[in-house]
């Protein structure tokens, strides 16, 4: 990840755009992306939107956007100082006291 954001703040570098990369403009940003990537699935049933991948055209359309949200969410994180990787792993731990599985006898036995 600190590759991928070392190129995307070079990128940003090499076209004098870091001024515009402020907290507030990169999550602006990032929501948009998000939303572009969200109206693609939008008039979709359950049973279409689990397809999308097997079209070429929306499955070219769905990454570009998947890699729009990721590299301005990176961009985000390195503005604010924040390891995504770590604030990540912290979540899933947090997640994982808040919501302790359930008992069960023995999860990993045949029944």
């Amino acid at each position: 990840m600190r590759v991928l954001q070392r190129r995307l703040a070079d990128f940003a570098a090499a076209r004098r755009w870091l001024p515009y990369h402020t907290p507030k403009n990169l999550v602006a940003a990032l929501s948009v992306e998000a939303a572009e990537l969200v109206e693609i699935f939008q008039w979709l049933t359950p049973e279409e939107s689990a397809q999308v991948m097997d079209s070429p055209g929306t499955a070219a359309r769905v990454e570009d956007e998947v890699a729009d949200v990721l590299a301005y969410l990176l961009q985000f994180c390195q503005t604010l100082g924040i390891d995504p990787a770590a604030a990540l792993s912290a979540k899933i731990e947090r997640n994982e006291k808040r919501f302790p599985l359930p008992d069960t006898p023995d999860r990993h036995s045949p029944e």
